[in-house]
């Protein structure tokens, strides 16, 4: 098994299990969308955490898998592993060390938070090998700096955690061995609340992004309105804080 699952207090822990490079074959990718879409139908989760075991994050995804014929595969394997984290219906939180290069640095873009190590590194070496960054070409841009993107993939270099702190392309950057502790604090902060109104917080926030001002707001609008106000958590909420008392969420 190359993916690692635990599920506790509603967080649920994915681990690349695929050391010294946490490599991604199309093995471990299948196995990844496997336990995202159990996950997903899983009523007591809140939040979930992405980590790796060893130094590092993942160096990519499998060379000689991307050669014909096998390409027609695998590359539309890794996009539908992305698209499954990048739609994830709650929060997704990446603790990331070491490399985190090409296919390891496009799933870290398809989270929402990623806390990273003082000693990590991202790249789309991509090109040095001919080829391009789909996934990145479309997700990166969308996380920090176009210009940066841009720099980044027709380079192929790689930039430390600190520029990529000042990008926005991390939230976080902790000491390496405090990578792991301050992703799981930060996903027990998030997990504290409703499943129910995380989920509506995550949909309003993907549906919104590509949209103009008034018809993002308008969607918003809508997303309150219709949806989060028909939940039990929404009224719990409200009335607990009323109550002067702490709310009990159904996360419904």
């Amino acid at each position: 098994m190359t993916i690692t699952t635990t599920l506790h207090d509603g967080i649920a822990t994915l681990t690349l299990a695929h050391p010294p490079l946490n490599i991604l074959t199309q093995a471990v990718l299948a196995e990844l969308r496997r336990a995202l879409a159990g996950l997903a139908a899983e009523p007591e989760l809140k939040v979930v955490l992405l980590s790796a075991e060893g130094r590092h994050f993942s160096a990519g995804a499998d060379v000689g898998e991307h050669l014909p014929p096998n390409h027609l595969v695998m590359i539309p394997e890794f996009i539908d592993t992305i698209a499954a984290l990048a739609s994830f219906p709650l929060p997704v939180v990446a603790a990331v060390r070491g490399r985190c290069l090409g296919g390891g640095f496009e799933v870290v873009q398809a989270a929402d938070v990623v806390v990273a190590g003082e000693g990590a590194v991202f790249g789309q070496p991509e090109v040095v090998l001919g080829v391009t960054a789909p996934a990145a070409c479309v997700l990166l841009p969308r996380r920090g700096p176009a210009g940066l993107a841009a720099e980044l993939i027709f380079t192929g270099d790689s930039i430390t955690a600190t520029r990529a702190l000042e990008a926005g392309l991390v939230n976080r950057v902790v000491a390496d061995e405090r990578v792991e502790s301050e992703a799981l604090a930060l996903a027990q902060r998030m997990a504290r609340h409703s499943a129910a109104a995380l989920r509506l917080c995550k949909r309003t926030l993907r549906a919104c992004s590509d949209l103009s001002p008034e018809r993002g707001l308008s969607e918003a609008t809508r997303i309150y309105l219709d949806e989060l106000m028909h939940t039990d958590d929404a009224l719990e909420g409200l009335r607990a804080f009323l109550d002067k008392r702490e709310p009990v969420w159904r996360n419904r």
